[in-house]
């Protein structure tokens, strides 16, 4: 779903870059335990140190969207772990009432159109891929999730990028980042929903490699 993306990112900054599925997105297999309400950190603070110590990765920059940017928040936070620095695209650090309000429209869009064609073409299990997302977020135990306690612990500098227009949050959401961590710089991007990478590339990828460079 990334396309070209992440090389032409490779490509800017001049760094090798490691591309992965999180376990059951993509052609990735697992993922069959049901979901909890604390999957994200179970993913920043368990399976990414695992994956970057199997890989030999030492003092990454992380770049994610969404769940991503939330997992590489909570690992910076939090890993004990040494990180050069963070760009997160549309994360989550609370759960919005615009976010929710997105999540069901999704789910209504699962119901009604051929959204499950279209994420079959890029996950395996399409079906698991959006329903443990959409359930989880929807249920009564996700409501108080919130992650902006950890954001002073994050000692790196951090980009958050997000789109004016975007459908699932606020632009509270990248907010509340510069408000809490010592080092970060906001980009707020017009003509752009949820996932920046598809709307705005080039503005995107010239703010990663001037972030980069300054690292």
């Amino acid at each position: 779903m990334w396309r070209d993306f992440p090389a032409r990112v490779a490509a800017a900054t001049g760094c090798a870059a490691l591309v992965y599925s999180r376990q059951g997105y993509g052609r990735s297999t697992g993922g069959e335990a049901p979901r909890t309400a604390d999957y994200l950190h179970v993913e920043a603070l368990r399976v990414l140190p695992e994956l970057l110590d199997a890989l030999e990765i030492d003092a990454p920059v992380l770049v994610g969207h969404s769940d991503g940017g939330s997992i590489a928040l909570l690992h910076a936070a939090d890993a004990g772990r040494t990180v050069r620095g963070l760009v997160v695209m549309a994360p989550h650090e609370f759960v919005e009432e615009e976010t929710l309000a997105g999540i069901r429209a999704a789910r209504a869009a699962w119901a009604t159109t051929d959204l499950r064609t279209r994420l079959g073409r890029y996950h395996a299990d399409p079906e698991r891929v959006f329903l443990s997302w959409n359930d989880t977020w929807l249920s009564a135990e996700f409501r108080a999730w919130n992650i902006e306690d950890c954001l002073p612990r994050i000692a790196c500098p951090v980009l958050a990028i997000q789109g004016r227009d975007d459908e699932y949050a606020t632009l509270r959401q990248i907010e509340v980042i510069a408000e809490r961590v010592g080092d970060a710089a906001l980009l707020a991007l017009e003509d752009c929903g949820h996932s920046p990478q598809r709307d705005q590339p080039a503005a995107v990828i010239e703010a990663i490699a001037r972030f980069v460079a300054r690292l």
